[in-house]
């Protein structure tokens, strides 16, 4: 047999067998998934050997062989006018970042590279609104990878708290450190060496600092392309499965303008954050419209809706609209008028939070100096809120008594003996993370009229309320010293924002307590903002 033949009975047995079912990914958006472990080097970005493009054509076969014409752009003149319109868009109406700013101004390619890698990982998952003042803090504390690098752990921390997902700043800075001790101080200059070398780096970060700082032709796709993209070709099925993520990233590939390719990244993600949002879209401001099938979509809908079209009216669809195209809307999900362009994409469910909680203490004593001190423990270097410091806390138990005794013996390991009969209930908070709702029973425990406690074990300290509120503690821990403070003599601390319920048992609140109490149990807040799709 020939070689040529060979291959073509290997294809064709290939194509007859039956397509595996595409299972959701788990990521809301492309930097959540860059977190947890390094993507696949893009097809487009990485130069195959000859062996490699022939292990690849069975794939693109069957890939191609499900995908209508419909749902591509099909001609240079089709990407020539949606660069060109996207483009002359963004530069009219692109939002002034102090991150776009330190990218234009900047001349050292180093400086410029870290600066769009702080503004990549901080976003997200995180709102353009928070990040803007902890980015300018950032880089006013630590303007070049060598100061990051020279940092202490605690002290990125400390800053990061309060931004969420506190593994980002971490491995930020283990980042910063390998370019200044095994790089030589230099960035990688592509997406495929930066994602190969840095730690935390995935394909959209590596392709955002690509682009951006380096000039590099490379597309990316995070929650507002990709809701872009799914809109102006049709693409209505699940955009974290396989499928559906290949294909997005090989149209950001086509459509990156080679001359501005970060202008063009970043127009594409503002389009997304500001006009083709994920839900009331502004349709009438978007200057890619005429391009998008989304909209030519609900058009078509709207007149033979209105039965002003009869017959077979004269406008494109997909041609393999049938069930059998996987980037149309699912057949279990059909066309609802109602939704109009958002009905592209179509998210799978989301998987809800795990529930688990816990019992966490507030001890204070008095000061040395005067006024008091609160104990602090830290967390240990991996897991959630890695390193991060907290109140002694253990997991919950089924009944008070055994509740009590497990807490009182963490206390004890950390300050010693301790008077039993002052440990208080005094509520709970409720706390949300990216993928745990975490309950904390909060209880407090004041040492008074006795010798304060000066040497504790390492992993903990003693801190001051003032120093409290600066270090690397938590939002979640804030919340739970709200509780405490709300429950000292003569306070009444409780409020919306304190987002906690207290128990009927405790001494009786004011009246407005009593009021926001009631209105406002239970009341659940998040950690961290929606989907990078909201991000910029």
């Amino acid at each position: 047999m020939t070689p040529l033949v060979s291959r073509l009975s290997r294809l064709w047995a290939i194509m007859r067998k039956p397509r595996a079912a595409v299972g959701s990914g788990h990521r809301r958006q492309a930097a959540s998934q860059e977190g947890r472990q390094k993507h696949a080097k893009s097809n487009s970005q990485a130069k195959p050997s000859a062996c490699d493009g022939l292990a690849r054509q069975p794939e693109e076969v069957v890939l191609q062989a499900s995908v209508s014409p419909y749902h591509l752009f099909r001609d240079v003149a089709e990407v020539t006018a949606f660069r060109r319109s996207l483009l002359s868009w963004y530069d009219q109406e692109k939002r002034d970042l102090p991150w776009r700013r330190r990218a234009e101004d900047e001349v050292d390619p180093d400086r410029r590279a870290y600066a769009v890698w702080v503004s990549e990982v901080m976003l997200q998952q995180t709102q353009v609104a928070t990040v803007i003042n902890y980015y300018t803090g950032w880089m006013q504390k630590w303007p070049t990878l060598q100061d990051l690098a020279s940092a202490s752990l605690e002290e990125v921390n400390q800053l990061w708290a309060g931004l969420g997902y506190y593994s980002r700043g971490r491995r930020l800075q283990e980042g910063a450190r390998k370019v200044v001790e095994e790089l030589g101080g230099h960035m990688p200059r592509t997406a495929e060496t930066l994602q190969q070398l840095l730690p935390g780096v995935g394909r959209y970060t590596a392709g955002a600092i690509a682009s951006i700082a380096f000039g590099q032709a490379t597309g990316v796709v995070d929650g507002n392309v990709a809701r872009v993209l799914c809109r102006v070709r049709a693409i209505g099925a699940d955009p974290s499965s396989t499928l559906v993520s290949q294909r997005l990233w090989g149209l950001a590939q086509q459509l990156v303008d080679p001359a501005r390719p970060g202008d063009f990244n970043q127009a594409a993600m503002e389009l997304g954050a500001t006009v083709c949002t994920p839900q009331r879209p502004l349709c009438s401001q978007c200057p890619v419209q005429s391009l998008c099938r989304a909209r030519q979509r609900v058009e078509r809908e709207q007149l033979l809706a209105s039965r002003s079209l009869s017959g077979n009216p004269d406008v494109e669809e997909c041609a393999l609209n049938t069930g059998q195209c996987q980037l149309c809307l699912p057949a279990s999900e059909p066309w609802d008028q109602t939704l109009g362009v958002v009905n592209f994409p179509r998210k799978a469910s989301r998987k809800p939070p795990r529930e688990e909680s816990s019992a966490t203490c507030v001890l204070e004593q008095p000061g040395a100096l005067g006024g008091t001190q609160i104990l602090l423990v830290q967390r240990p270097n991996s897991g959630l809120l890695a390193g991060l410091w907290e109140f002694p806390s253990v997991t919950w138990e089924p009944s008070e008594q055994l509740q009590r005794k497990a807490l009182l013996q963490e206390l004890q390991r950390w300050a010693g003996p301790l008077p039993v009969t002052r440990l208080r209930h005094l509520g709970e908070v409720v706390h949300t993370f990216s993928h745990i709702k975490l309950t904390y029973q909060v209880y407090g425990l004041a040492l008074e009229g006795q010798t304060p406690v000066t040497t504790v074990p390492a992993g903990a300290r003693w801190l001051t309320q003032e120093e409290f509120h600066t270090a690397a503690v938590s939002t979640a821990m804030k919340k739970v010293f709200r509780v405490y403070q709300g429950q000292q003599p003569g306070t009444c601390k409780g409020s919306k924002r304190s987002q906690v319920s207290s128990p009927c048992s405790r001494k009786k609140p004011c009246v407005g307590q009593q009021v926001l109490d009631n209105f406002f149990r239970p009341h659940i807040s998040t950690d961290a903002s929606n989907l990078n799709s909201a991000a910029q």
